[in-house]
């Protein structure tokens, strides 16, 4: 858990797009770690401009930082050209291939919606909320990584 005596952090790579949504992605994320015991001077939050820029963000702070988990937060809203869809699948790609590549949990909160309705149920509305899940699924995984035996 220590890197240099000191605790390692939860990073939180959250879009700037689409700000209401992301916002409140950003917000349950926070909860959802503080609720769990989660330090808030352990938590490092990073905004960059868009979803399509979280997974290069999420490998340089993967690097840079040697965090015990990353949760990538973004919204991405269908328009009127299939550009979402597109970008979305990227954005999972890129952020799966960080995870995979720098050993490090990337909870997925990034929201690929149809509409701006179905975004804000998936932000905290009737639907759930994906930047609580992703924090969650985050803490997980690190309990995960908790349970194996340690290399030297």
């Amino acid at each position: 858990m220590a890197r240099n005596g000191r605790a390692r952090p939860i990073v939180l790579v959250a879009s700037q797009f689409n700000g209401p949504i992301t916002q409140a992605l950003l917000d349950g994320a926070l909860d959802a770690l503080q609720e769990s015991g989660v330090a808030r001077s352990r938590i490092r939050i990073f905004r960059v401009p868009g979803a399509f820029e979280l997974p290069v963000a999420a490998a340089t702070v993967a690097a840079a930082l040697k965090p015990q988990a990353i949760v990538a937060l973004g919204c991405l809203i269908k328009g009127r050209t299939p550009q979402y869809a597109a970008i979305g699948q990227a954005v999972a790609q890129g952020l799966a291939q960080v995870s995979v590549n720098e050993r490090v949990p990337v909870g997925f909160g990034v929201i690929i919606a149809d509409s701006l309705a179905q975004a804000r149920a998936r932000a905290g509305g009737a639907v759930g909320h994906r930047g609580r899940e992703a924090a969650l699924a985050a803490l997980e995984m690190i309990e995960f990584s908790n349970t194996l035996p340690r290399r030297n």
